[in-house]
């Protein structure tokens, strides 16, 4: 796996280099604008860029617009985006599109290194990596009507779960039950959102977007809808 860091925090950026190396990953390249950085992404053609949202001149959202910009100049490139805080329209947009080979994960998650680790060989196979927080918190306020009042509580965790780009046999690990209850429980979600099968349309893709799109920006308030404790 050949690796791009766009990072302009020189602690964290060389923090994260000498992290994966030492899992024997091949950092290519470190970049701290990102004018640097497309510049390393057309010169080394990784497999993935890590790339934090917000970089140099404004620090607003320089880094999104960069990874953008990489994908179109090298299509397939999987980029795992790096933020200090939940930015809610952001995570919402980007999972608004096509979400394969991308992650978002809170910064603070790297230092968890297996969780880190894993969000960044899941979207270098193809797969989405969503911070479970990210979730947490897009999932406590959604508008009336939206079939998600319906989920029971079990089935919100599923679905957090789904959101964050695990398959059935990683969301049953996780809640320790049966990749039949799994199934079971996301067949259920179909039913209560009115997802009908369709050759247009993900079903899975869509129940995330489902809420996704309800998601008001005040954290919590009555009604909210939050992942049960496990």
């Amino acid at each position: 796996m050949r690796i791009v860091i766009a990072e302009d925090d020189l602690l964290l950026r060389e923090g994260v280099t000498l992290l994966l190396r030492a899992e024997s990953l091949d950092v290519v390249a470190t970049a701290g604008t990102p004018e640097d950085f497309l510049t390393a992404i057309e010169a080394h053609q990784p497999d993935v860029a890590i790339v934090d949202v917000r970089m140099p001149p404004t620090h607003t959202d320089e880094g999104i617009t960069a990874a953008v910009e990489a994908r179109r100049r090298q299509p397939g490139l999987a980029v795992l985006v790096l933020s200090a805080y939940v930015e809610q329209a952001f995570a919402t947009e980007l999972l608004a599109r096509d979400t394969s080979r991308l992650g978002y994960l809170l910064k603070e998650r790297v230092g968890r290194v297996e969780e880190f680790l894993d969000a960044l060989h899941r979207v270098a196979r193809g797969g989405t990596a969503i911070d479970p927080e990210v979730v947490a918190q897009l999932m406590t306020r959604t508008r009336p009507d939206t079939g998600l009042e319906r989920l029971s509580s079990r089935e919100r965790d599923v679905l957090a779960l789904m959101a964050e780009g695990l398959g059935n046999g990683a969301i049953a690990e996780r809640l320790y039950v049966t990749n039949g209850a799994v199934h079971k429980h996301i067949r259920s979600i179909f039913a209560k959102l009115d997802l009908a099968p369709t050759d247009r349309a993900d079903r899975r893709v869509a129940a995330v977007l489902r809420y996704l799109e309800n998601t008001q920006r005040r954290p919590d308030g009555p009604g909210a809808l939050r992942p049960s404790a496990r």
